[in-house]
């Protein structure tokens, strides 16, 4: 293919890659400092989903703190995408059969949900889309940025990834060649384990000092309930059951809008059965007897799934680099034990704009704007970030049952007393590295799903309007497929047909005999918990040609 013909390019003062919160929060803000000084800088976000939206998906409890700093009239509008209200906060430990409600009192302030908003967060970014449109900010869904454009060691810009590449690298009738977007600052806010982001991480040495990022994945379904099962704006968490204890995880149940329900669950992806299948176990999860209930006549309308950075306070890489910076989930700004991270997005892309705004009317370009990198810690992205950096490490060490109710202890000590008696922890051994063989462990067996509550992977992958072009390149790429069969599979009993929450992975019968490693390539919903999990780190998840992928409603 070296014959191609050259990219034509566009030139920008910046160039955001994903139409995330953060993203949209960082090019919102810059225009409105543009504005506010008599002047305009030209900015341009590009989106590998088919819409802004299409693949952002969360819970989602939504702390309105980043929305009432970007946007202050946002509550007043008709079209905001927030109109259900927390009216009653839960907190449950299941065991088997039953479980207990612990009372709000025990409860860490932080941990109050009260004020905050139950909804959809792809609907967020679809409003703070309109909004960045209607202050001039260029989107382009449908193009994934594919490729970083560094000259001399420093980020002059992205390049979008050609269409109409078929499946044996050729171009096909409908190719289309790639954009070049040239810029003085090009920021990444693409979300859990970003493509281009794990490159810059790796080029610019950004996670060094810093302890190893921490994952997990969230699978999620929607359904419309009865009436009569309708909380409006109850949010329910749980942990325990099923997962074992030593396997960390937990569960959310909100109500919101006309009577729609987001149910999901969490597993953290340091545990160590091969055989455990977070699918299964969320499944498993709403049969419990203090749960079923809510979906009796219920009707599951959609399904996702996606992957979570945990690592906290300890684990954020250094966010600024010659020519960019990290914001949002690319950088990792969950709260783990709050289950949020919307509002860091939007506040990190605050104040990347804020620290932008001056290199720009400094007239500097695509040098380090190192004191974004100086300012978060002290930042209230910081303030929330550290009152919680030990909980992960303590779920982590002792389990569900001890760690958590540790990590209340330090939560209490550090809101009462500004200090923690655990210092700041370590995480361990990174999540690919956990997994024990198969030989090691006691294999989990799970119920076939009834069709009414529980179902199978691909009747969900369905509900998520999931589709790519067939003929084009593999985007889930095996580096070593003599090392995922002698190790992936011999060793560890193929744990990614396990992990993967839609399917992709199977190990079937080979013709002659052996097994052969197939790849549902078309099921994927780009979690990248194949990414992040697979134990020998063998598995590379790149982005498929742009528009492909989740089609995520009400999200």
């Amino acid at each position: 293919m070296s014959d191609l013909p050259a990219r034509e390019s566009m030139e920008f003062d910046v160039v955001i890659v994903g139409a995330g919160p953060a993203g949209l929060a960082t090019a919102i803000r810059l225009k409105q400092k543009a504005a506010e000084n008599g002047g305009d800088i030209s900015v341009v976000v590009v989106e590998k989903g088919s819409e802004v939206g299409a693949h952002i998906l969360s819970g989602a409890v939504v702390d309105p703190i980043g929305l009432d700093r970007l946007i202050p009239g946002w509550r007043h509008e008709p079209d905001r995408p927030l109109k259900t209200q927390v009216t009653a906060d839960e907190f449950m430990y299941l065991g088997h059969a039953g479980g207990v409600t612990l009372p709000n009192v025990f409860m860490p302030k932080l941990m109050n949900n009260h004020g905050n908003f139950v909804g959809s967060l792809g609907d967020v970014a679809r409003y703070l889309g309109r909004k960045a449109e209607e202050l001039g900010v260029e989107i382009y869904p449908g193009f994934a940025a594919t490729e970083v454009l560094v000259e001399d060691g420093k980020v002059m810009g992205i390049a979008t990834g050609d269409m109409g590449i078929s499946r044996n690298g050729e171009p096909n009738a409908n190719y289309t060649r790639g954009m070049e977007l040239r810029a003085k600052y090009t920021i990444f806010g693409e979300g859990a384990r970003g493509s281009l982001t794990k490159q810059m991480v790796e080029r610019f040495g950004l996670n060094e000092g810093r302890d190893h990022q921490k994952y997990g994945i969230g699978i999620k379904e929607l359904w419309q309930v009865r009436p009569e099962n309708f909380q409006p704006g109850l949010v329910r968490h749980s942990m325990g059951w099923p997962l074992p204890n030593n396997a960390g995880g937990g569960s959310w149940l909100y109500h919101f809008d006309d009577n729609l329900v987001s149910v999901g669950f969490v597993v953290h992806l340091n545990y160590k059965n091969p055989t455990l299948s977070p699918f299964e176990e969320f499944q498993r999860f709403k049969t419990h007897p203090m749960v079923r209930d809510v979906f009796e006549g219920a009707k599951r309308i959609g399904y996702g799934a996606r992957a979570i950075m945990e690592g906290g306070w300890q684990s954020v890489p250094r966010l600024s680099f010659p020519g960019g910076c990290l914001v949002g989930d690319s950088a990792g700004f969950v709260n783990v034990p709050r289950i949020k991270g919307s509002h860091n997005a939007i506040l990190s892309g605050m104040l990347c704009a804020d620290h932008l705004f001056e290199a720009l009317q400094a007239g500097r370009a695509n040098d380090e704007i190192a004191s974004y990198e100086e300012a978060w810690r002290s930042s209230p992205i910081g303030y929330d970030l550290k009152r919680v950096r030990n909980v992960k490490p303590l779920w982590s060490k002792y389990g569900t049952f001890a760690g958590v109710a540790l990590g209340g202890l330090d939560m209490w000590m550090t809101e009462l007393l500004g200090c923690s008696p655990f210092g700041t922890m370590k995480h361990g051994k990174p999540d690919h590295a956990c997994l024990m063989p198969l030989d090691k462990v006691k294999p989990i067996k799970y119920d076939k799903p009834d069709g009414v509550l529980t179902f199978d992977k691909l009747s969900s992958v369905f509900l998520s309007n999931t589709n790519h072009e067939e003929d084009q390149p593999p985007h889930l790429q095996v580096k070593d497929m003599g090392l995922q069969k002698g190790s992936e599979h011999d060793v560890y009993g193929g744990p990614s047909q396990r992990y993967c929450p839609a399917g992709v992975y199977e190990w079937v019968e080979a013709e002659g005999g052996g097994v052969r490693y197939q790849i549902n390539a078309q099921n994927c919903v780009h979690c990248k918990t194949c990414d992040i999990k697979d134990p020998n780190q063998n598995i590379n998840w790149v982005p498929p040609e742009g528009g492909g992928g989740p089609n995520y409603i009400n999200m």
